[in-house]
């Protein structure tokens, strides 16, 4: 028990109240903890964030494959059949088009900031061509191809989840641990846009 200088003991009656203060801080405590997704839901997410993860890391990859054929980086053309192709296959699995529209055109804008920012590095350190060039068609095509309809299903969980408390402050947290952080995270950033603006805090 707790004594005063004087060495009385505190009577239990006075104690009562210094037990009810203390309950009622640690109770204000717990409910000032942010909310957090359900399991399920925290499982989701980083699925979707290890596959953003995945194809931001095939950029590389095209950016050497781009560099020896000195191919653009910018294919609008292709870009656009992906897309609708895209598109159409995520309103057939249920998903909404333009957000998946959205979605894909954000991957391919982070991709591309990744091989822009690689080229111009190459160009700063008077690199010649690599002695391996990637190929696309063999190499990378199929990897994206696996990717593309995996990232449709994780937008499916993605569209579910936007509403719950705390999913957006989850999927940001995670993100800095699941996404790789190339050029200052700026890649990243574009990648997950879609998905931040949607997400509930």
């Amino acid at each position: 028990m707790p004594r005063y200088r004087t060495g009385k003991t505190l009577s239990l009656p006075w104690l009562l109240p210094v037990f009810a203060l203390a309950a009622l801080i640690l109770l204000a405590g717990c409910q000032m903890q942010p909310p957090e997704p359900a399991d399920e839901d925290k499982v989701a997410i980083d699925r979707m964030l290890q596959l953003i993860d995945e194809r931001l890391d095939v950029a590389p990859v095209v950016a050497r494959s781009k560099w020896n054929s000195g191919a653009a980086i910018e294919a609008p053309e292709r870009e656009a059949q992906i897309l609708d192709r895209v598109a159409a296959e995520a309103a057939e699995a249920g998903v909404d088009d333009a957000f998946a529209r959205e979605f894909f055109e954000k991957q391919f804008d982070a991709s591309k900031q990744i091989q822009r920012r690689l080229h111009l590095r190459w160009v700063q350190e008077g690199r010649g061509p690599f002695a391996s060039p990637p190929d696309l068609a063999e190499e990378v095509r199929p990897v994206l191809d696996r990717l593309t309809p995996q990232l449709i299903d994780a937008l499916g969980d993605m569209q579910r989840i936007a509403r719950v408390e705390g999913a957006g402050r989850y999927l940001e947290t995670r993100a800095r641990v699941l996404v790789q952080d190339d050029f200052d995270g700026e890649p990243r950033a574009v990648a997950l846009a879609p998905l931040m603006e949607r997400m509930a805090r």
